[in-house]
C-alpha cells in the first residue's frame, strides 16, 4: 500500500506531521522528493479539510441538541 492510500486512515497528528513534512520537502527537498510531496499535498489537504468540516458539523449538532434540550426543560 502506498502512502497516498494510507492518508484517510492516518491519525490526525500523523496527518498533520505528514502535511508539514510534505510542505518542507516541496521547498527544500531533492527534485524527486519535491515531486512526491507535490503529488501528496492535495490529498493531504483535502483529508484535513474533510476532518475539519466533520468536526465543525459535529460541534454544531451538539450545540443544537443542547439548545433543544434546554427548550424542552423550560
Amino acid at each position: 500500500m502506498d502512502l497516498l492510500a494510507k492518508v484517510p486512515e492516518m491519525a490526525d497528528d500523523a496527518l498533520t506531521n505528514l502535511c508539514a513534512n510534505a510542505k518542507r520537502l516541496v521547498q527544500a527537498g531533492t527534485a524527486r522528493q519535491q515531486l512526491a510531496a507535490q503529488a501528496l499535498l492535495p490529498a493531504i489537504t483535502a483529508e484535513m479539510a474533510l476532518r475539519r468540516d466533520r468536526k465543525t458539523a459535529d460541534r454544531t449538532a451538539q450545540v443544537a441538541a443542547a439548545a433543544a434540550a434546554r427548550k424542552v426543560r423550560k
